[in-house]
């Protein structure tokens, strides 16, 4: 008897349909629609930054005061002229920015421990160390210029009390660094203490646990686990605020204006004299653009620090 053969079905190769005329049409107006909806903050955007921007930096080529209508090329003179000032402020702003993101970011971290801890009224407490950063900038700066104040303060009065002798924290430039960012710290600590502390409570209770069975001491935990487990988010948030102190200017102007001296006069300080205490427009103008390629350098340096921790 012949063998049956089987035959394999033949394998169309399915082509898809092409597309219509209409449905590319309809891509295209979504893309129209799409560009006149982002148009109006984009004009805004134009106007706002990059006009400003691009006319300070064009401005900072001349010489041009308030005091004068008219005003002269000259090049890059403007830049050679601030290099010094733009130098001897580079330092005092670091110190500042420095400091200032250093000890509220360990105070932040030591409170968020000590708040994700089981303690009686922290919920009550959470609520109170909110309450510095939710006061605008200026209304800090004028209470603890009051606090420090050489003549009715408050440390002064509680020195008096105690039979210490008075200080003078605003007249002296060691005094007056110490002030402002005692002020700044007191401001800053609570949004830090509220970012580590929300990455706290996301750690497993089971490590912590198993850490205190395998008899790690507190400090061990928190080296060991708690630590590595904040390390991102903090370094993040503690770069962004040494970013936002680097160019912070209500604190310092306010309680001090930049003195004794110009021992806390920082850039931000500086090109407000330049502006508005000697009106050189052209000098502050420069002063500016140096920031802003300082600041373009710190903030780079943010952003390739956010993609590595990402990864």
């Amino acid at each position: 008897m012949p063998q049956a053969t089987l035959e394999r079905p033949e394998i169309r190769e399915q082509v898809p349909p092409p597309r219509s005329g209409r449905r590319s049409t309809l891509g295209a107006k979504d893309r129209t629609f799409g560009f006149m909806i982002a148009l109006p903050a984009v004009l805004l955007f134009l106007v706002i930054a990059i006009f400003p921007l691009v006319s300070s930096i064009g401005t900072s080529l001349y010489d041009q005061s308030l005091l004068r209508p008219e005003r002269t090329f000259v090049g890059f003179d403007n830049y050679a002229l601030i290099w010094d000032e733009f130098v001897a402020r580079l330092g005092t702003t670091l110190v500042f920015a420095s400091l200032s993101t250093v000890f509220p970011l360990f105070l932040g971290v030591a409170l968020a421990m000590l708040l994700n801890s089981r303690m009686r009224g922290r919920t009550v407490l959470r609520g109170a160390l909110m309450l510095p950063w939710l006061l605008p900038g200026v209304v800090v700066s004028f209470l603890w210029a009051w606090i420090f104040n050489d003549s009715y303060g408050v440390v002064n009065h509680i020195l008096t009390l105690l039979g210490l002798p008075e200080i003078s924290m605003l007249g002296n430039p060691v005094g007056a660094m110490a002030a402002v960012i005692i002020a700044k710290t007191w401001h800053s600590f609570p949004w830090i203490m509220v970012v580590a502390l929300a990455v706290l409570q996301t750690l497993p209770s089971e490590q912590i646990e198993a850490a205190t069975i395998d008899g790690a001491t507190r400090a061990q935990r928190f080296r060991y686990i708690s630590l590595p487990h904040i390390a991102g988010p903090v370094t993040l948030v503690a770069v962004l605020e040494f970013i936002y102190n680097f160019g912070n200017f209500d604190t310092i102007f306010v309680m001090t204006g930049g003195g004794p001296g110009n021992s806390t006069t920082t850039l931000a300080v500086s090109l407000y004299h330049l502006a508005f205490g000697s009106y050189e427009l052209g000098k502050a103008s420069a002063m500016g653009a140096l920031w802003l390629v300082l600041l373009a350098i710190i903030s780079s340096g943010y952003l390739l620090l956010n993609r590595r921790l990402e990864k």
